[in-house]
């Protein structure tokens, strides 16, 4: 990371579920950036914040750390940066230790070991309004005479929640202070000594301090312990997870239909604009089959890339998927995981690529790269527009008992089997490696806790900002090449079939039906594989712009589920639907993955076992609907 010369520089150090991310989000807004740690693979959050005086300060959001004695990728960075072992990053000014003040008793133990690092430190003590809703009130001036360090109270998840902090940020930061000595390098046997030797000193120390400052000690049940009997209960726990993930299925399809008509009419719309505009030609082609209707076949299906993530934010500000991880606990013990797999796996949700960077927190090596090979399993929102597509177009909306939706059922149950594979996956190779024993897994619950509207707000339009990036990118500029693949070149006189067929993109379909004939895909859904190798999502893209260019009539742009509906039979849609619930990776996961393992191996294997496994199941589901259907 490069700093500006004369710059101030803070980090922020903390416990995991501390409340640490939501700070540096208040601290920095959106004038921040993600990049690696110079000659390591782990992220690193990095922005700016800007104090009433105009005057920029840099803050880094280090990765979470119970001790300075790491266990994992992640804590192995924090742990180097600290200690001075990352020669090539710029050192801290200050360190800001970020501390939830409703487990006081846990997390002073990362301030003792940070004390004797020489740092200069300033403690945050986050969710101070939690801690007095719990009756943990604790006076900050004599916290701070007693740990020898300043202590400044925030909320993370309130506007003015760092006006404290960013006062004392001012303030010491403003003038030049006396230059700091970084902590000389200690070798990994000194800093693992250092770090075993101190922590039942430094509990002690942390018990008697808080003791002497009359911090309540923890008697009773409370809130949070109350509904943990029932949501970490071994029969109602999963079964209630099974329900939430249920609602969120159909959500998706209920509530996001109302906004997506609307978005596919504007696409409608700007369409029959642009024909009515711009004259007959190539150019009103690029733009209406290749830009309108490529980036507009996407477009209507981000409505339902918000609910998931919406519900996805939503639980993870109120403190239920750490319990989440705990319940898959035992289940994924039985495959030779442990709870730890659940949280990178339920990224992947999203997106593999964050899925698979976050397994650096699996202590266990074999863990994780068992969990990398099977992350890509997880259903992204990648592969939800295609999902909707084809159930939205050949699964009708009848409404089941309870007002259950049968189009969100088969859209709960091809994320269930996304699922199912992985765990099948990850057995099979359980019996391929060697088993060091089950470690037992040991995570910190943070307390329940209504969701920020803001964090929620925040977290929804950056994801909608990197989706319409991607369409504005990515989808439009391969949308583009494929439009000129299927425009030339153009037929000889006389030709009497499609124009597209005569095309590159065409011919190029006519090769790859020999390889995907015998699972009933044509020509088209052929073509459009390639492209979505980029990003799943490009394929609703590439079949809009296939489509678009052979459409004639009223088939305009925004009107794709009704075309393919006329062109495909049943059990081609079935077939395509049963590819992409293990379709091969895009090509940015694969190349995570080779950085993330350091070997050209393992995103081999993983796309070469989940082409097979997409071939055999399309090739499965489209003989078996046939039979079903009858035809010959």
């Amino acid at each position: 990371m490069s700093t500006d010369q004369g710059i101030p520089l803070i980090a922020l150090v903390g416990n995991p579920n501390c409340g640490k991310s939501a700070l540096f989000n208040l601290l920095t807004g959106s004038r921040q950036k993600v990049a690696n740690y110079a000659g390591v693979t782990v992220e690193r959050k990095a922005g700016r914040l800007v104090n009433p005086q105009g005057r920029p300060i840099q803050v880094l959001d280090l990765p979470g750390t119970y001790s300075l004695h790491a266990r994992t990728p992640d804590e192995q960075v924090t742990c180097d940066y600290v200690l001075g072992r990352l020669p090539h990053e710029p050192r801290a000014s200050l360190l800001v230790v970020v501390v939830d003040a409703t487990h006081l008793k846990r997390q002073l133990r990362l301030v003792m070991q940070l004390k004797r690092t020489g740092h200069r430190l300033v403690v945050a003590l986050n969710m101070v309004d939690l801690a007095r809703r719990h009756g943990r009130v604790i006076d900050r001036t004599q916290l701070s005479a007693a740990l020898g360090v300043p202590v400044i109270e925030t909320v993370g998840i309130q506007s003015d929640g760092a006006a404290a902090l960013i006062r004392y940020l001012t303030e010491t930061l403003a003038a030049p202070e006396s230059a700091v000595e970084a902590p000389a390098a200690l070798g990994p046997v000194a800093s693992v000594r250092m770090d075993m030797d101190s922590q039942i000193v430094d509990q002690r120390a942390v018990d008697a301090l808080l003791q002497s400052l009359g911090y309540p000690r923890d008697s009773g049940v409370s809130g949070s312990e109350r509904i943990d009997r029932v949501v970490l209960h071994p029969i109602v726990g999963p079964l209630l997870l099974l329900a939430i993930l249920f609602l969120v299925f159909q959500a998706v399809f209920s509530w996001a239909q109302p906004f997506m008509s609307a978005i596919s009419s504007a696409i409608a719309w700007v369409a029959a604009g642009v024909m009515s505009v711009v004259p007959p030609g190539l150019f009103r082609s690029l733009l209406v089959d290749g830009v309108v209707a490529g980036a507009g076949a996407v477009l209507v299906f981000l409505p339902q890339i918000i609910i998931l993530f919406a519900f996805i934010l939503l639980l993870e500000d109120s403190g239920y998927l750490p319990r989440a991880a705990f319940l898959l606990d035992r289940m994924m013990g039985g495959v030779g995981l442990s709870g730890r797999s659940f949280i990178p796996l339920l990224s992947s949700f999203a997106c593999a690529v964050p899925g698979v960077m976050a397994t650096r927190t699996i202590p266990n090596p074999r863990d994780r790269l068992v969990t990398i090979l099977i992350a890509p399993l997880m259903t992204c929102s990648a592969r939800l527009p295609i999902y909707a597509l084809l159930i939205g177009a050949f699964i009708p909306s009848h409404t089941l008992a309870f007002g259950v939706d049968l189009q969100g059922v088969v859209l709960f149950l091809l994320y269930l089997l996304g699922v199912l594979s992985a765990f099948f996956v990850a057995l099979l190779l359980k019996g391929f490696r060697r088993q060091s024993g089950a470690a037992p897994l040991q995570m910190e619950l943070p307390s329940y806790h209504w969701p920020s509207a803001r964090h929620l707000v925040r977290g929804l339009l950056q994801r909608v900002e990197i989706f319409l990036k991607r369409v504005g990118s990515i989808i439009v500029s391969l949308m583009v090449l494929l439009w000129f693949l299927s425009s030339v070149p153009s037929p000889p006189v006389g030709y009497v079939g499609p124009a597209i067929q005569w095309s590159y993109a065409g011919r190029l379909g006519a090769w790859l039906l020999h390889v995907f004939a015998p699972i009933g895909f044509n020509w088209q859904i052929s073509v459009a594989l390639i492209p979505g190798l980029a990003a799943r999502e490009v394929a609703i893209g590439a079949l809009g712009t296939v489509y678009a260019l052979g459409a004639t009539g009223s088939d305009v742009a925004g009107q794709l589920a009704p075309l393919i509906q006329r062109a495909w039979t049943l059990p081609t849609a079935l077939s395509l639907l049963a590819w992409y619930v293990f379709a091969p990776q895009c090509v940015s996961t694969l190349a995570v993955v080779r950085r993330e393992t350091n070997s050209w191996w393992v995103p081999a294997t993983m796309a070469g076992y989940q082409f097979a496994m997409a071939y055999g199941a399309a090739w499965l589901t489209y003989q078996l609907s046939r039979w079903a259907l009858g035809i010959a």
